[in-house]
Formats: structure tokens, C-alpha cells, sequence
């Protein structure tokens, strides 16, 4: 990591974590983000949105399944970013996962503008790729380490748990190749890249506070 003084202290800070599935990364990311006392977002974005809009998961993942009403649904659970004028709300459209994709990334960027943050998957590296005070990490790990997670954190047997890796792994990278124009895999859209299988995420997580604390006032 290229340790350089900060000349932007007032800008807020945001750590994108890219990892591969059954590496640890979300893990790290927890714990980087209780180490720097920064929030992160990732499913757990869900939650707030819940919170925001007293919706439970299951309803807003039957909004997301019911074509017609899906738009209107959709406006208004962005329009807390500022994403979306309210008269958009009342459109009679059919969102498109591209459509998805540009809101769900302005939304990011909205949050990126009220607070530092650590951002893990949705093409974050990819959203934040031109903003100054961002770090695009990916963490990564050999296979039999992720192999040996997946069966721990699932409970399932090695057959079970190549089959999960090879398909999140594949569903990620359709994902980032289709939106994002870039293979998630190329280490030139990232910052640093770990491999995190020689370490516990505890010292990953340690590693990049105190690299993270030399470069930023965090």
C-alpha cells in the first residue's frame, strides 16, 4: 500500500472490500470496521432499509418479485438517499437491473458524502473507482482454506462446498462483468490485494487499520 500524507482530511474515507466467497473477507471487514469504529455495508445495508421504511426482509423482497408494483416500491425506498425525485415514484415502469445497479450506486456514492465507511461487495471498487480518499481492497484465499470455511460456517461436506463456492463465485462475476464492464478477478481495479490465507482475519484486519491510520486521520 502506497503510504501517502492525506491532503483531503475533510473528505470522508471509504474502504471498498471485494473478497472471494469462503475467504474470510466479510469477517475482516467486521472486524476492521470495530477497530476504526466505521460502519459497514453490505447485506446488512438491507437492515437499515428495513428499519427506514418498517418493512421486514420478506416484504421487501416480495416487492422486489411483484413486476408491477416494483418500481413505485423501489422509488421509495431510495428517495430517503435522494436518489430519485418523487415524481419518479409515480411512474408506471419496469425497473431494470441495470436500473438497479446506476440507483443502488448513487445511493452508495450519497453515503459516501455523509460518512466514512466501509463498503463490502456491490461493486464498490467499481462505483468509488475515480473518488479521491477511497482504498479498493480484495481479499482473497486458496481454495482448500475456503473449501475448509464453507463446511464449517454451513455444515456441509466438501462436495457440497466446492459446489456454493464455484456458484457465488461465478454469480459475482457475471454480476461484475455485466454492470460493471471489469472482471472482479483483475487486480488492477484494486488497491491492494491479500491473500488471507496464510494470516487469521484478526491480523489481515489489523494489517489494514494500522496502513489505513497512516494514510488517513481514522
Amino acid at each position: 500500500m502506497d503510504i501517502k500524507t492525506n491532503n483531503m482530511e475533510n473528505q470522508n474515507v471509504i474502504i471498498t472490500i471485494n473478497r472471494e466467497f469462503g475467504s474470510g473477507g466479510r469477517e475482516v471487514a467486521l472486524k476492521l470496521s470495530e477497530i476504526l469504529n466505521l460502519k459497514v455495508y453490505d447485506k446488512a445495508f438491507l437492515d437499515s432499509v428495513c428499519q427506514q421504511f418498517n418493512l421486514t426482509e420478506e416484504e421487501i423482497e416480495k416487492i422486489k418479485a411483484e413486476k408491477k408494483n416494483w418500481w413505485s416500491e423501489f422509488c421509495r425506498f431510495y428517495k430517503q438517499f435522494g436518489v430519485i425525485d418523487s415524481k419518479d415514484a409515480d411512474m408506471n415502469t419496469t425497473v431494470t437491473p441495470l436500473q438497479l445497479y446506476h440507483a443502488e450506486a448513487k445511493a452508495m456514492r450519497e453515503l459516501a458524502e455523509k460518512e466514512s465507511c466501509i463498503i463490502v461487495g456491490r461493486a464498490g471498487f467499481h462505483v468509488f473507482k475515480d473518488r479521491p480518499n477511497t482504498i479498493r481492497i480484495m481479499l482473497i484465499a486458496d481454495m482448500d482454506h475456503r473449501v475448509e470455511r464453507i463446511m464449517d460456517k454451513y455444515k456441509v461436506d466438501e462436495k457440497e462446498a466446492r459446489k456454493l463456492i464455484d456458484n457465488t463465485d461465478q454469480a459475482r462475476e457475471n454480476y461484475t462483468k455485466t454492470f460493471a464492464g471489469v472482471s472482479r478477478y483483475d487486480a488492477r481495479n484494486y488497491d491492494l490485494v491479500i491473500n488471507i490465507t496464510p494470516f487469521t482475519t484478526d491480523q489481515v484486519a489489523q494489517f489494514l487499520a494500522y496502513n489505513l491510520r497512516l494514510k488517513y486521520t481514522l
